[in-house]
């Protein structure tokens, strides 16, 4: 299964994810700037901060209420499609995802 990240300099990089694997996991393992994962996917920390491209946000699943917390947090504004990439898990019916990794401030 694919996953699409828009990079901060408008550049893309896609990568074949595993399914039951969480997103930050993904992009760490792929290298994305600017998902870093400080806590493991612990939802301690806001390092994994991706905004989900319009058309697969009801896809991705609502953001929960310690997400959304977490969230106001960010480095990077935050956006009406933001989540935490821990807090996805990759499935058939993600499969083609597209994210957009917002710049830090």
């Amino acid at each position: 299964m694919n996953v699409t990240w828009t990079l901060p300099d408008g550049s893309t990089k896609t990568a074949i994810v595993a399914e039951g694997t969480n997103l930050m996991e993904a992009a760490v393992a792929n290298n994305i700037p600017n998902v870093v994962g400080e806590c493991g996917g612990c939802l301690s920390c806001a390092t994994c901060h991706i905004i989900v491209d319009p058309d697969w946000a009801v896809k991705a699943g609502e953001v929960g209420d310690f997400e959304d917390a977490m969230l106001d947090t960010t480095e990077a504004e935050r956006g009406e499609n933001s989540r935490l990439s821990c807090q996805i898990t990759m499935s058939p019916d993600l499969d083609g995802i597209k994210l957009i990794v917002p710049v830090p401030e």
